[in-house]
């Protein structure tokens, strides 16, 4: 069975001027506001494989309806209200977490498929010196599960390097919504009152994307505020989650973990400070 549509997206021919063409799209797309969809990377089949895995281990997933704000940082009485490490918002989704996908699974062979790494890394543009796979083993390779209702609220991520695939939507809502590069990939500060005025409501800055089932995102979800707009109906909308990071070994920290998945490893607690950036999260 052909997972990955290998026609339309060769990655496994990088010396090929399909793969130049494709990269230099992708390439285009991320420079431009940090995000990129590669629409259908997937096949009919592929989808269908991987909504069936995601579908058996569903149940698993950790489902929470905590308040966080755009940080999942605690609040700060030192600042007013209005600021965003103060603002908090619904959350009700869940995450099956990394260890409940089989090695051989069809979720993981996408992920391992000779050239998968090599080519977001490349549209990245990121070294090899700073681009690794997610060593957090809880959550290299998720699938974000959720149902009617707030989704997931406005939020930055860990990761620099977010890779999703869409594989099955709500029967409607769900709109990815991003303000692209609120904060700077150099560093230089939070960007604070750019942030309150999406919390606010202003959608100067925001765009909105429908992605299908078998969509590929790219996205450098550090540095652009972003959320999941509200779901409705009584299907889930399931999206997988391929991490990758800057450093080797990085996991998440154990409060986040927690919140996301109910649960941490050894790991977490040793870990725990070890990041490459000064951002709040």
């Amino acid at each position: 069975m052909q997972l990955i549509d290998l026609g339309k997206y060769p990655i496994d021919l990088p010396e090929s001027p399909a793969y130049a063409r494709m990269l230099s799209d992708v390439q285009g797309d991320l420079a431009q506001d940090g995000c990129a969809v590669l629409k259908g990377f997937l096949t009919s089949e592929g989808v269908a494989a991987c909504v069936a895995e995601a579908d058996g281990v569903a149940d698993r997933a950790h489902a929470s309806g905590s308040r966080t704000n755009v940080y999942f940082s605690q609040p700060d009485d030192r600042l007013p209200a209005s600021h965003p490490v103060n603002r908090f918002f619904d959350r009700s989704n869940g995450f099956v977490a990394a260890d409940n996908f089989a090695k051989d699974g069809p979720l993981r062979q996408v992920h391992d498929f000779p050239g998968f790494d090599d080519f977001i890394r490349q549209a990245l543009n990121e070294s090899e010196a700073r681009f690794f796979r997610y060593a957090d083993p809880l959550a290299d390779v998720i699938v974000n599960t959720a149902g009617a209702g707030n989704g997931f609220p406005w939020h930055f991520d860990t990761n620099n390097f977010t890779v999703t695939l869409a594989l099955q939507n709500a029967e409607a809502g769900g709109e990815f919504e991003y303000a692209p590069n609120l904060r700077s990939i150099q560093g230089g500060g939070e960007e604070f009152a750019a942030v309150q005025a999406v919390l606010d409501g202003e959608r100067d800055q925001v765009r909105s994307l429908v992605l299908e089932p078998g969509d590929l995102q790219l996205f450098r979800g550090r540095y652009s505020l972003h959320r999941v707009a509200p779901l409705k109906g009584k299907r889930a909308r399931h999206v997988a989650i391929f991490s990758y990071v800057e450093m080797p070994d990085m996991v998440g920290s154990p409060e986040r973990t927690r919140q996301l998945y109910g649960r941490v490893l050894p790991v977490h607690l040793e870990r725990a400070g070890q990041r490459a950036d000064e951002y709040m999260d």
